[in-house]
């Protein structure tokens, strides 16, 4: 009995140490460890070589409605939801992959990553507590991170209508002079 309990928590130390080294904030990892606050704090001063980030979580989901967002939120979702349905791994689980096949995605095609693996998290939990859906795009078909409720029919994702400023951000604006 006692073996069986120091294999779990060899089990969440490691996914501690893996969801901090993916930039899990404190909160999430006391919400899917059962290990102590204490425990987590040096565990995480250990991994990063600096104390946790304070302050509060994303709470709304707004955010995940803004047009760049909204693409990466999509994007991750419906890896997420890929990897739920064919790998049968627990939630948390699910999000780790997912997530690293995000970061992966986004390494290949030489871009920044604009979610973080906390607001990836935020988003699993916005969809479980229905306050999010995902909506097809009239369009082209894809499937998009909606608000709950939102009306379905004649919805245009971002990329087949994107916003008149999008892709001008400061960094591209840079890019450009500097090639010039």
């Amino acid at each position: 009995m006692a073996t069986k309990s120091v294999v779990q928590e060899v089990k969440e130390i490691a996914l501690a140490i893996e969801l901090i080294e993916l930039g899990a904030r404190l909160q999430l990892l006391e919400a899917e460890t059962s290990l102590s606050r204490d425990r987590l704090i040096r565990l995480y001063k250990e991994v990063k070589g600096e104390s946790p980030p304070k302050g509060m979580l994303p709470f709304s989901t707004d955010w995940f409605m803004t047009w760049q967002p909204n693409v990466h939120s999509s994007l991750f979702y419906n890896t997420f939801m890929f990897m739920s349905r064919h790998a049968r791994c627990e939630p948390i689980h699910a999000i780790v992959k997912s997530y690293r096949l995000y970061l992966e995605h986004l390494r290949l095609h030489d871009e920044m990553p604009t979610l973080s693996l906390t607001r990836a998290w935020t988003l699993v939990r916005y969809f479980t507590s229905g306050l999010l859906q995902m909506t097809t795009c009239s369009r082209c078909g894809g499937r998009y991170v909606a608000h709950a409720h939102d009306p379905q029919r004649g919805f245009v994702c971002g990329l087949c209508q994107p916003p008149s400023r999008a892709g001008r951000t400061r960094r591209n604006a840079l890019a450009s002079q500097i090639a010039a």
